[in-house]
């Protein structure tokens, strides 16, 4: 067996209002719109992968999910522009990455991110 894919679920009451923020903070696009549920996606081939935690690195709380982006300064400034509650400030980590965390409407932390060095 192959897992080909693993969708992270948010559960949220106005779906249109929490879809507008994931489209403006990653720009995302949406491929399916029931209404009820609305399903997002960059259109990129991503790995799957699944990240177990105890702690979310250099003291900071374990994440809802990390997100991966090829321009973390950009995301950081973008989601500064829309709103975003930032839980957990822009970091170069001794690990080798630039992260930073933001809450999105839903209260989940959002662990953004760029491989560095």
């Amino acid at each position: 067996m192959t897992v080909k894919r693993i969708v992270v679920d948010i559960q949220y009451g106005d779906v249109p209002a929490l879809g507008d923020f994931y489209q403006k903070l990653f720009g995302l696009t949406p491929v399916m719109d029931q209404g009820w549920i609305m399903t997002l996606s960059s259109g990129e081939t991503a790995k799957v992968q699944l990240s177990i935690a105890s702690e979310g690195g250099s003291g900071a709380p374990v994440p809802d999910m990390s997100v991966e982006v090829d321009d973390v300064d950009a995301a950081y400034a973008r989601a500064k522009e829309i709103g975003a509650e930032i839980t957990y400030d822009i970091t170069d980590e001794p690990w080798g990455v630039r992260r930073f965390f933001a809450r999105d409407p839903a209260g989940k932390v959002l662990n953004i991110l760029a491989h560095i060095g």
